[in-house]
């Protein structure tokens, strides 16, 4: 077993993330073990990430409202954490279950301010910036949007990478 929250990401003796099955019980188990705190609680907050990240390779219309409603207690109680770290978790998690379901023109929208917070906070260069700039670069591709992605990715990610 890990230590407080870790306990329901990682396993305590190989560091691997659990996946599948697994994580889905330890989503589920952490939600029930955090959903009677108070909503200002870390602990509950990570816990509803848990169970929506959990749910969203194999459940996403099930992840959606627990990832969005996620976001919305994020922005209203742990916004100036960690810079806005937990924030922009929370925004891509959401995002990528938006385009999982198709809905690629909201996703595009959280996709566009995660990859402007990062570049502002981390700079070009760092590894969070590149892959939510890599994120925005799928869903214009998959749009369609080839006037918006080719200068993302020539003046950009590909001098950053």
């Amino acid at each position: 077993t890990g230590v407080g929250i870790q306990k329901w990401q990682a396993c305590f003796d190989c560091g691997q993330d659990f996946h599948g099955a697994v994580e889905l019980a330890l989503g589920w188990g952490a939600w029930k073990m955090y959903l009677a705190r108070p909503a200002t609680d870390p602990c509950r907050h990570f816990a509803m990430a848990a169970l929506g990240n959990a749910l969203l390779p194999t459940r996403p219309e099930e992840a959606l409202p627990v990832l969005e409603t996620n976001l919305a207690l994020g922005r209203r109680y742990f916004s100036r954490v960690t810079g806005g770290g937990w924030l922009l978790d929370a925004q891509m998690s959401l995002a990528s279950c938006l385009g999982t379901l198709g809905r690629l023109e909201e996703s595009l929208v959280l996709q566009r301010e995660i990859y402007a917070r990062r570049l502002a906070i981390s700079g070009a260069s760092h590894e969070g910036t590149i892959i939510s700039g890599s994120n925005l670069l799928a869903t214009l591709n998959m749009l369609g949007r080839w006037d918006e992605a080719k200068p993302l990715a020539r003046d950009q990610l590909l001098p950053a990478a």
